[in-house]
């Protein structure tokens, strides 16, 4: 009866095949199905699925070469019927039993699948079994590509991350690795160890951010992942060693064009080395047509051009720098520290930032199809930005940051100090000097070099501010801003701000941020400040970018308003000279334009759009009075905001709002968790005095002078409204 029942199903299907255009893909998927048991003769099945993977391989590659949105719009009938006739569930079995040329078959057309119909990736992304048991093919090298795409696809649209400890004998699937497999690897781990919606983390309301922190009180699977990666012998020392080699040192040159031939059917994934393939060819052709005897230069096959092997080491740099960057970011941090500053990450780094992380682009740079080399999308610009976003997370309030400099920079910090008569910085007389970089220039100078050569509208104007400013963050060094004031970085930055009139609010913030850093308390900046904005007219078009996006700018007006009241409070005749002259101090210095600021910054913010970017202006409102308060001037700012409030018509608006934010302030800033150092470094204010302050200005004493609720009238009273985020 079986026998019967199957005769009669091949017989539909072969009538139906010819009507519906299913080109024998079901009857191929049935003799498939026969012959995918344990003691079947897998050499059957590899021949069907010999004749079923041109099929689907022909609509994967019209889909990657296409244009996107044309490819979108059309059907894959193939894939669609190899999918509907469970070829997917075949191939997953057969994947597990058998020979390496028919595994490689099976995930080359499990991708093809996966690549033109909807809802393959996210069923297989669900078979948590079949995704641990992807990762132990990781181990045969004939399998290794194919294998690592189809992974970094199905983790790309997996629900819950995976979780790096259950895949079977991790430590030993990563020793096994080659180097160019571990880069590739790095691909993998980089799903593996970001937090989700990273990206946008600065728009998340702190709201929204603080109840998620209330749910999830253990690590979450990330930072459990960057755990497990560390606890991997010599992983980190690999991956040091793999983002500083050179070029040169790049493994066989004819083996890497093998591989590049098998990635040139993985297009999706790697379009850039399509690229590649295609200038290698042209290079082959030439060597064919220049041979005068007429044959062929077998050499030439086998050997890579040195711009492809830049742009293939580029590549891998990429996603080394990526994982280290993310993991110097996570909970571990000072111990990712120690190991990258004892394998020299950042001397290596130095030795490359001319010949690769900065090159200049040449005409026949390489890019990936439908781009130019300027695009942020080439590999080369992605590199550039990854590498600062390193140097930003490497510098933040560490004091390894010093290892950016070379020895003789660091003499140059002393001396700035002995000059100046202050006590050199712990860190800077700790630094082990045979991990600081080498050669006429550390890495921050360089920075400095390429920054101010920079066009007005580059993309990396950004992040090369975010960069430097990580390195003057913490507490405020005198010796730092002036290594950095005397390479006339803040007339570049005047420049950028007030004679290019700079339109990008990024790249303006990041400016701004960056010359608060560079200012704060320094006389001498203030005198250099000067010295550059020496018209009225450039001082207001100064005013006027401050006054464009004062999210943008509060740091600034902060570093201004705390510098002017340090100055102010010393009895020095240089000090006493520069605050006479100095225009932008004069302006600050009048009571009405620090009122106009404080007015501005509360009325900005609003206790549900608080976000990580604006909170710093509830801060620097909070700043303001506190220098207030030592001058027992709080009352009168008070009352001149109430004064305000009535000129605007609103009553009671902008002080029940204030009210509001610093209710949530003491919920947010007096958490157990929170790191309170960084707003006691930036202000030079003792943390204590914060909590001081915001307690006596939300005091429920109505009679109190220095209460916010004795300045508003009954009539308008709106201070016990819960916030919450649902």
């Amino acid at each position: 009866h079986q026998l019967k029942a199957l005769s009669c199903l091949k017989a539909l299907l072969k009538e139906r095949d010819k009507q519906a255009k299913w080109n024998g893909i079901p009857l191929l998927l049935q003799k498939l199905y026969e012959h995918s048991h344990p003691n079947s003769d897998f050499s059957q099945c590899q021949s069907i699925l010999k004749e079923i993977s041109p099929l689907l391989s022909m609509e994967a590659m019209a889909f990657v070469t296409e244009d996107r949105k044309a490819a979108q719009e059309s059907t894959f009938p193939n894939t669609y019927t190899f999918d509907l006739f469970g070829g997917v569930d075949v191939s997953c079995s057969l994947a597990r039993y058998i020979s390496d040329d028919l595994i490689k078959d099976c995930l080359s057309i499990l991708y093809n699948t996966c690549i033109c119909t909807e809802g393959v990736t996210r069923r297989l992304a669900e078979r948590n079994d079949f995704v641990l048991f992807l990762f132990t093919l990781m181990t045969n090298k004939k399998t290794f590509l194919q294998t690592a795409t189809l992974i970094e696809d199905i983790l790309g649209v997996k629900k819950e991350m995976i979780q790096l400890d259950d895949i079977p004998n991790l430590a030993s699937l990563v020793s096994s690795f080659d180097q160019q497999q571990l880069a590739n690897f790095c691909r993998i781990l980089a799903v593996t160890i970001s937090e989700l919606d990273t990206g946008s983390d600065d728009k998340h309301t702190l709201l929204a951010k603080n109840a998620q922190q209330k749910k999830n009180l253990g690590p979450s699977r990330a930072e459990i992942n960057q755990a497990t990666l560390l606890n991997i012998p010599g992983f980190i020392e690999r991956l040091c060693k793999l983002a500083t080699r050179k070029v040169s040192e790049t493994t066989g040159t004819s083996s890497f064009l093998q591989e590049l031939e098998e990635w040139y059917t993985w297009l999706d994934n790697a379009l850039v080395l399509d690229a590649l393939m295609r200038v290698a060819n042209e290079e082959a052709e030439q060597s064919k047509s220049s041979d005068e005897s007429g044959l062929a230069n077998t050499s030439t096959r086998t050997q890579l051009p040195q711009s492809m092997k830049i742009m293939h080491e580029i590549m891998y740099k990429l996603e080394v720098l990526y994982v280290l960057c993310v993991l110097l970011m996570g909970r571990q941090r000072n111990q990712v520290h120690k190991m990258i500053a004892e394998f020299k990450l950042i001397p290596g780094l130095n030795n490359l930032f001319d010949k690769l992380i900065w090159r200049k682009h040449s005409a026949s740079a390489l890019v990936l199809h439908g781009h130019n080399q300027n695009c942020d999308c080439s590999p080369d610009i992605t590199l550039k930005i990854q590498f600062l976003r390193l140097l930003q997370s490497f510098s933040d309030h560490h004091e390894n940051k010093y290892l950016l400099l070379n020895s003789q920079e660091l003499n140059e910090l002393s001396a700035i100090s002995h000059k100046a008569n202050i006590p050199e910085v712990d860190a800077v007389v700790n630094t082990d000097r045979s991990l600081v970089c080498d050669g006429k220039r550390g890495l921050l100078t360089r920075l400095l070099q390429v920054m101010k050569k920079e066009p007005a509208e580059s993309s990396f104007r950004f992040w090369q501010a975010r960069a430097v400013e990580s390195f003057l963050r913490g507490t405020t060094s005198y010796a730092d801003q002036m290594f950095l004031l005397k390479r006339g970085l803040l007339e570049h930055i005047l420049y950028c701000i007030v004679d290019s009139e700079c339109k990008s609010r990024d790249v303006l913030q990041s400016y701004f941020d960056l010359l608060g850093e560079l200012m704060k308390f320094n006389i001498d900046a203030f005198k250099r400040f000067n010295k550059y904005i020496n018209t009225d007219e450039k001082f207001q078009i100064f005013l006027n970018q401050i006054n464009s996006s004062l999210v943008d700018s509060n740091m600034l007006v902060r570093c201004i308003t705390l510098s002017l009241d340090r100055f102010e409070n010393q009895s020095d005749a240089k000090v006493a000279e520069v605050l006479s002259e100095c225009r932008l101090l004069s302006y600050m210095s009048q009571m009405s334009m620090r009122m106009s600021f404080l007015f501005r910054l509360i009325n900005i913010i609003h206790v549900q759009t608080l976000t990580q970017e604006n909170v710093s202006c509830l801060n620097t409102s909070l700043v303001i009075l506190m220098l207030a308060r030592r001058k027992e001037k709080l009352p009168f700012y008070l009352r001149t905001l109430q004064q305000m409030e009535y000129t605007e018509k609103y009553p009671g608006f902008i002080l029940n709002n204030f009210h509001s934010l610093l209710r949530f302030w003491q919920q947010h800033y007096l958490n157990k968790d929170k790191d309170s150092t960084c707003l006691e470094n930036s202000s030079c204010i003792s943390f204590t005095y914060w909590k001081e302050t915001v307690s006596i200005l939300l005091s429920p004493d109505r009679t109190s002078p220095c209460a916010i609720v004795s300045y508003i009238d009954e009539a308008y009273m709106d201070i016990d409204r819960d916030f919450s985020e649902e």
